[in-house]
């Protein structure tokens, strides 16, 4: 059960950063790439490869700082 619930926690904190990195971001990668290169595939999948390498490494770095906490 404790592994499960691990699991569940990283899954929960990988999709609330990728979120959170969209909410944040994808304004301003629209309006800095424009209308027709934003239309194009590539550059949407530049943008997600981005996000989910920001997510995985900034959920590593959650992961590795709660679990080094002294209580």
């Amino acid at each position: 059960m404790d592994t499960f619930l691990t699991v569940l926690i990283t899954i929960l904190a990988f999709v609330l950063i990728t979120f959170l990195y969209w909410k944040l971001t994808n304004g301003y990668v629209k309006k800095l790439y424009g209308k027709p290169l934003w239309k194009q595939w590539g550059s949407k999948m530049y943008y997600w490869t981005t996000a989910i390498a920001v997510s995985g490494a900034l959920t590593v770095l959650l992961i590795y700082v709660v679990k080094n906490l002294k209580f």
